[in-house]
């Protein structure tokens, strides 16, 4: 598996974890962070994965 398969497969994960945890955890405390702030960072870091993946795809492929 290429670098770039791997950071698209990693960045989609990210955001389909990330999106029920921002959608649907709001009434659900937990001490220490707030789920909702969690899932939007998740989503954020794996939008930057699948952006570096397939930057990383096109120029390998190039």
């Amino acid at each position: 598996m290429s670098k770039a398969m791997k950071d698209l497969l990693e960045g989609v994960v990210l955001v389909l974890v990330g999106l029920p945890l921002w959608l649907f955890t709001e009434d659900v405390d937990v001490p220490v962070v707030t789920l909702t702030k969690v899932g939007l960072v998740m989503m954020c870091v794996g939008g930057v994965l699948v952006a570096t993946g397939l930057y990383r795809g096109v120029r390998e492929s190039g």
